[in-house]
């Protein structure tokens, strides 16, 4: 009786502990590997699925047209040292403090980033490409399993990694395709892949530097000139926007002060697209091989948007729309595809990526996970953000603003006075200041209170 009642009580502890074990193992088994791709400089037209006519990017309409895309994506901060910082933290730059010329981020903000916590929930975690953001102690190193960064001796050119004209983008590529290959199998992957293209190689007179095999591509192609590229309409932006020190106009003297430049440069922005492209299919083709597709999210976000010689100007930086706006896309294979026109920014991104993850998010991150989309349970979503370059910089002005889904305003932080106020739904290429017209000072009026009542919660928020 007594070896039945023993044998009887290690069943039940038996049951007991496998009943609590399975659940555990079924969530282990459910959470995805998730790899997030992000491309610098690449504004959001530079996508056929947006609308381009011109530029080649099979693999990223594929992913679009299978995914959910956001046609209203944008980041807070156009500029990619701040804009990292908020893709990793999910922060505004206001909170996160990070950006050129600034000391590193601070260990509370690196403790509720995205890597951070992913690798404590048991996630094996890789990093390789362009980090773009500097830590205390080396702690980059620590905060992935595996970590390659791409600081490399002008941006873009070529590198030899054991091969000739080995292309900076197919490098990264490849050590992305390697960290899958070795991902263990008893726990989920999380890769990040940030490519320095297709940024310009800022040293060189070039510019843009793609891989050889896409000589020739878009030589039998005119492409159009810019909205807003005249003379006339760099009149009528602000003086300091006109002087030839405001780095805008540095960089647009370097890329498109003749015809036949800009045509040069803006195919050779084109090419490095295509090349990103065309490594997304290899990514893509890796994770069938795998077996890996199914249960793998992607998602692909440009760190800040880009002028092209609009308004006269070249390179990112202010808040106007083609600063802010960014290519997103989500592919949830468990999702259905669908268009989404709500408002997504990059502080979006680790929330997102620690909800698939089925990590809680840190009452601090100031994002929302944007898997509400893919799950069809979105209600009461954002109608509003805030945007701002707070980068203290000789040549480039900071600025900060609101935009909302009709109106935008910004005003230049070290210019008193200059303010400007668009209403987007009538002027979409926000040519009409109407900050000083009287018919809309109370619109002016809210805006500005609402961006300062914006900004001093900001301002307020602690870890």
């Amino acid at each position: 009786m007594q070896k039945i009642k023993c044998s009887l009580f290690r069943y039940l502890i038996v049951v007991l502990v496998l009943g609590c074990a399975l659940p555990l193992v079924a969530q282990e088994t459910d959470r995805p590997n998730i790899i997030l791709i992000v491309t610098d400089d690449q504004r959001a037209s530079a996508l056929g699925y947006a609308g381009n006519a011109i530029i080649q990017t099979p693999n990223m309409d594929k992913l679009a047209t299978e995914g959910i895309y956001f046609s209203n994506a944008f980041v807070t901060t156009p500029i990619c040292a701040a804009s990292r910082a908020s893709i990793l933290t999910g922060l505004y730059e206001r909170t996160h403090k990070y950006t050129f010329g600034t000391p590193p981020l601070a260990p509370s903000y690196v403790d509720v980033s995205y890597p951070h916590l992913l690798d404590e929930a048991g996630y094996h975690t890789g990093f390789f490409g362009k980090l773009g953001v500097n830590f205390e102690n080396r702690r980059d190193t620590m905060l992935f399993d595996s970590i390659w960064t791409s600081r490399t001796n002008g941006y873009f050119r070529l590198v030899d990694e054991g091969r000739k004209h080995a292309h900076l983008t197919d490098v990264t590529t490849d050590h992305a395709l390697d960290f899958i290959s070795k991902a263990p199998d008893d726990k989920p992957f999380c890769l990040s892949i940030s490519y320095n293209a297709p940024h310009a190689d800022d040293q060189s007179v070039r510019q843009y530097v793609w891989p050889r095999r896409y000589n020739g591509l878009y030589d039998d192609i005119e492409i159009p000139l810019p909205d807003l590229g005249t003379a006339e309409d760099l009149s009528r932006e602000p003086a300091f926007l006109q002087d030839s020190n405001y780095m805008g106009r540095i960089r647009w003297h370097w890329r498109y002060n003749t015809p036949e430049k800009y045509q040069e440069m803006v195919k050779g922005y084109y090419r490095m697209i295509t090349a990103i492209d065309d490594n997304l299919g290899k990514i893509r083709e890796h994770l069938e091989k795998t077996g890996e597709a199914d249960n793998t999210v992607i998602i692909l976000i440009g760190d800040n948007g880009y002028f092209l010689g609009e308004r006269g100007f070249a390179g990112k930086w202010l808040m106007y729309e083609n600063s802010l706006r960014v290519p997103m896309i989500i592919y949830d294979p468990s999702a259905t595809a669908r268009e989404v026109n709500d408002i997504a920014l990059n502080i979006d991104l680790a929330p997102t990526i620690l909800d698939y993850a089925g990590v809680k998010k840190p009452r601090a991150v100031q994002g929302e996970s944007l898997r509400k989309f893919a799950k069809g349970e979105v209600a009461n979503w954002r109608t509003e953000f805030i945007c701002e370059h707070l980068f203290d910089h000789q040549f480039i002005p900071r600025s900060e603003g609101i935009r909302e889904q009709e109106w935008k305003y910004f005003r230049y932080l070290d210019i008193p006075g200059s303010e400007q106020l668009h209403h987007l739904g009538n002027d979409p290429q926000e040519v009409n200041n109407l900050a000083h017209d009287p018919a809309h000072a109370a619109v002016l009026s809210r805006l500005r209170k609402k961006l300062d009542d914006r900004i001093r919660k900001l301002d307020d928020a602690s870890f």
